[in-house]
């Protein structure tokens, strides 16, 4: 049914603006989705680059006779990550420095996911092993 001036009629008033407000809290729940996706792929890939280098700190210092969970846990710390398992296995020939560390996750404006963690984990391993 048009008007008499050819305009909306009275039921659709407001309309355009209803959808426009839902287009953008479509656009930011969206913007939201991204944002906690990229945080925590950042996070895990940061992880696993800080164990990679505290095992490899780890096995180095075994080698070089040093305490080698003392030394990793300088490195995680250095690389902003808390190292929660440190354990050396084999003899001074084969030997597998095993590191596992956390580290927190930073999102920005307060973003948390319903029931996601607020931290990754990621471990690695080093060491010298024989051909077998």
């Amino acid at each position: 049914m048009k008007s008499v001036n050819g305009g909306p009629t009275p039921s659709q008033r407001g309309a355009g603006t209803l959808l426009v407000a839902v287009a953008v809290a479509a656009a930011l729940a969206v913007a939201a989705a991204v944002l906690l996706v990229v945080g925590y792929s950042g996070a895990q890939r940061g992880a696993v680059a800080a164990a990679d280098l505290t095992a490899l700190a780890g096995a180095a210092s075994y080698v070089r006779g040093q305490d080698v969970c003392a030394v990793a846990e300088q490195v995680a710390q250095a690389n902003r990550v808390r190292l929660t398992k440190c354990e050396i296995s084999g003899d001074s020939l084969d030997f597998v420095v095993s590191v596992t560390v956390e580290r927190a996750l930073y999102l920005p404006f307060g973003l948390r996911g319903v029931g996601l963690p607020e931290v990754v984990q990621a471990s690695s391993q080093a060491g010298r092993l024989s051909p077998p």
